[in-house]
C-alpha cells in the first residue's frame, strides 16, 4: 500500500481543515517545500497536494506547487480546483505525476474520459462522499448520481486510481468509515486511495487489509505528530511471502 503524505495549501501556507471548512483552517507554521522534501527523505514515493485557494476559486498556489514538483524529490499528485482541460494539460506538462479530478468528472465525464485515454495512469478520479451522497465543489454541493453509479460510469477508463474521501471520517466510528470504503472499493476495478480515515498508526494497518485499497492520504495526523511517516511507510509495506521449508 502506498502512503501519500499530504500538503494542503492555502495562501502559501500548510493548513488542514475540519470537514472541508475553508474559512476555519488550522495553520501549520512550516515551509511547504522543506516539508515536502522531508516527506521524500523519510521514504515517501508520492506526495499529494491540494490547493484550497483553487478549490475556493479565489486564487491559487501554482508557483509554490511548481517549486515542490521541482524540488521535492518524489512524484507529486495534484488536486483542487482543476476544472478545465488546459489546467490538466498544464500540470502534466509541468511535471505532475497525477492530476485528481472530482467536480469536473461529475459535470463533464466525456472530457475527463478523453483526458484519461490521452494520459493513461495519470488521471485520478475523486469521489467525495458525505452521508452516502456524492459531493462536489469542495464538499459543498451534492449531485444526483450515487457514488456507486459514479464509479461504475468510469469502469472502462484507464484511470491511475480512484480517490475516495470519507467526509464523515471525523466522527468516532472507525468501523463505519471502513464499511464505506470497503463497500465502494468493491464496486470498482480500479485501485482505490483512501482519504480522511487515518488518525493513528493502527488505521494504516486496518486499511492495508481491505481488498482493493492500494493507498491512503495522511495529512493532519502527520502535522500533529499523531502518526510518524517512517512508521506508517513501514506498516504499509507488503508482508514478505512465507517460504516453504524443505527438509
Amino acid at each position: 500500500m502506498i502512503i501519500y503524505p499530504t500538503l494542503e495549501l492555502q495562501n502559501g501556507r500548510c493548513v488542514t481543515l475540519h470537514r472541508g471548512r475553508l474559512e476555519e483552517p488550522s495553520i501549520w507554521h512550516v515551509d511547504p517545500v522543506e516539508t515536502a522534501q522531508g516527506f521524500a527523505e523519510a521514504g515517501a514515493e508520492w506526495i499529494h497536494i491540494t490547493d484550497f485557494d483553487a478549490v475556493d476559486g479565489k486564487g491559487e498556489n501554482a508557483a509554490l506547487i511548481e517549486r515542490i514538483i521541482e524540488q521535492a524529490g518524489c512524484s507529486v499528485q495534484i488536486a483542487g480546483g482543476i476544472r478545465t482541460r488546459d489546467m490538466v494539460e498544464n500540470w502534466i506538462e509541468k511535471g505532475a505525476g497525477r492530476v485528481v479530478l472530482g467536480s469536473i468528472a461529475a459535470r463533464d465525464p466525456d472530457m475527463v474520459k478523453e483526458l484519461a485515454n490521452r494520459h493513461p495512469d495519470q488521471i485520478v478520479l475523486a469521489a467525495d462522499v458525505w452521508q452516502g451522497q456524492l459531493m462536489t465543489d469542495g464538499w459543498r454541493n451534492p449531485v444526483a448520481i450515487t457514488p456507486e453509479d459514479f464509479l461504475a460510469s468510469y469502469a472502462d477508463v484507464p484511470l491511475a486510481s480512484v480517490l475516495i474521501t470519507d467526509i464523515d471520517s471525523d466522527i468516532d466510528q472507525p468501523d463505519a468509515q471502513l464499511g464505506l470504503l470497503s463497500g465502494l472499493a468493491g464496486k470498482t476495478r480500479h485501485q482505490v486511495i483512501a482519504a480522511g480515515t487515518v488518525h493513528e498508526l493502527d488505521d494504516v494497518a486496518r486499511l492495508k487489509y481491505i481488498p482493493n485499497i492500494a493507498g491512503t492520504l495522511i495529512g493532519r495526523a502527520l502535522f500533529s505528530k499523531a502518526v510518524d511517516l517512517a512508521q506508517a511507510l513501514a506498516v504499509a509495506r507488503p508482508e514478505p511471502e512465507r517460504r516453504a521449508e524443505f527438509i
